[in-house]
């Protein structure tokens, strides 16, 4: 039995990115072990992925612990005697795993310092090539011969957690939401500052689709990356609401399985380039995605042509895309060039689908 080893340690929609792959190769390999390396944060992405038969979890802790942790790691994987060992990731950690492994074949990225850690070695595309980041992580596949991609028959996956969609269900069912209120999603936030929508923007989005039906319910969420965002939106939508407020409840913030379940029920997601974007691309829920900074080929939701999926944008300009460390322009244009009205209708569009 061949034994295959993924490794991409971190970033919820670059896990999200691999799970394609991971469907390709238990259809090119049925009877392998295939197992996956991942940090804690991002491991609910594949902790349920039917195409895997283990996730090993990498500790991410500071200093002379994670040294700890990475030499116990090691022996591990070095006595799994895997066969071959992809890195997917491409950083010095993963780089130093994938060769701790004792993999007979490793395959990366070549990078300057760390292809020698690999036996086989792949070009990878430049940052800001606009090519979408499913198919950069897919070519480390090409020395096992497997065939290209495409959104309809390689699509992402993230499966529903039973406990998970009991708690979102129990919040929904103690905040009086029930099957008559369509249910839209606005994600807030972004891990990278450079990709986050103004606030105001987004109240003005929340506002609006509020009064237009007063029976959906609004749901505000922004994670840990900009802890409070949410609240304070929804603090701002609700009291521009009014006696419509109860359209807007205050639910605060949910885990990664806990969105997948939500995103899931809802008519319409709305949100930037952001890990929850690629976790709604798993279900069939209409997306409006606000992009900025990055390019549409390389982020938009993977999914296939039957599935409502608008991606917004300023349109070209001189500084897009660019590498998300300094705003040339000083104004953040490539954000504040997509208006309220643009995303307003779309999401009007993709609850029309539905």
């Amino acid at each position: 039995m061949v034994k295959i080893l993924l490794l991409r340690l971190r970033l919820i929609g670059d896990v999200v990115f691999t799970t394609p792959l991971i469907a390709g190769l238990r259809r090119r390999h049925p009877d392998a072990h295939i197992a996956y390396l991942v940090e804690p944060d991002a491991a609910p992405i594949v902790r349920r992925n039917p195409h895997l038969d283990e996730v090993i979890l990498a500790p991410k802790r500071p200093g002379l612990g994670r040294l700890t942790d990475d030499l116990a790691l090691a022996r591990r994987l070095r006595a799994a005697r895997f066969d071959v060992a992809i890195d997917l990731h491409g950083g010095p950690r993963s780089a130093w795993l994938t060769l701790a492994s004792g993999a007979p074949m490793r395959i990366g990225y070549t990078i300057a310092g760390r292809s020698w850690m690999y036996t086989h070695v792949v070009a990878r595309a430049p940052d800001l090539t606009p090519r979408h980041s499913v198919r950069n992580q897919w070519d480390l596949l090409a020395p096992l011969h497997i065939a290209e991609p495409t959104p309809a028959a390689n699509p992402v996956e993230m499966a529903e957690d039973p406990a998970a969609a009991a708690r979102v269900d129990a919040r929904l069912a103690a905040a009086g939401i029930g099957p008559a209120h369509p249910l839209v999603v606005v994600h807030v936030s972004a891990n990278n500052p450079f990709r986050r929508w103004p606030a105001g923007a987004f109240t003005t989005v929340i506002v609006r689709l509020a009064q237009r039906e007063p029976g959906r319910r609004i749901i505000v969420s922004s994670g840990p990356s900009d802890a409070g965002a949410a609240a304070r939106i929804t603090a701002d939508a609700r009291a521009q609401l009014g006696s419509l407020a109860a359209a807007v409840p205050e639910l605060g913030e949910f885990d990664l399985e806990e969105m997948r379940v939500l995103t899931g029920r809802a008519a319409v997601y709305i949100g930037g380039d952001s890990g929850p974007m690629h976790i709604a691309s798993t279900t069939a829920v209409p997306i409006v995605a606000i992009v900025g900074p990055t390019l549409a080929e390389r982020s938009r939701p993977w999914r296939g042509s039957g599935a409502f999926a608008e991606i917004l944008d300023a349109g070209p300009l001189p500084c897009r895309p660019c590498h998300q460390r300094h705003c040339v322009p000083g104004d953040f244009r490539c954000l504040t060039g997509v208006s309220a009205e643009r995303v307003i209708d779309a999401a009007e569009r993709g609850m029309q689908q539905a």
